[in-house]
């Protein structure tokens, strides 16, 4: 299990906290991660969060512009200036901070979706407008899941 995959909706407690899915920790434990980045994503109203090395590969695009250019300065805006650290609880859980509560509009539940390398935390009713949205795209262009 190498891959974040589906999604789960968890309750945030009276504390300001939300477990993250089992199977989400399971990947994290199996790669050895610690302490999550995460940033504001540049389409959706969600927080993408992984590994130190979903910022390395960032990094590597920008250390590859001319680090005055334009391509440079925004990328470093979106993932340095929309990014922090978290770690979780010893139970698993992560805080949901207001940085994550107003990007997103979340407020008493959190849809964690799977992105492949990374999850996402979204507002559980934007994720299903999304990925409605996103379903209908592919039919309208005619693609299909083969």
């Amino acid at each position: 299990m190498n891959r974040f995959l589906s999604h789960v909706t968890n309750r945030i407690d009276a504390k300001g906290r939300v477990s993250v899915p089992s199977v989400f920790r399971a990947v994290l434990l199996e790669a050895g991660v610690r302490e999550l980045y995460c940033f504001q994503d540049f389409v959706f109203p969600a927080i993408s969060v992984g590994g130190p090395e979903l910022l390395d590969r960032f990094e590597k695009q920008m250390a590859a512009e001319d680090p005055f250019s334009d391509a440079a300065n925004e990328m470093s805006l979106l993932v340095h200036g929309g990014g922090v650290y978290v770690k979780l609880d010893p139970e698993g859980r992560l805080m949901v901070t207001d940085f994550i509560r107003d990007f997103t509009g979340i407020s008493n539940d959190v849809t964690f979706v799977g992105r492949g390398d990374h999850f996402q935390l979204w507002d559980p009713q934007a994720f299903a407008r999304a990925q409605a949205e996103a379903r209908e795209g592919r039919k309208q262009r005619g693609l299909r899941s083969q």
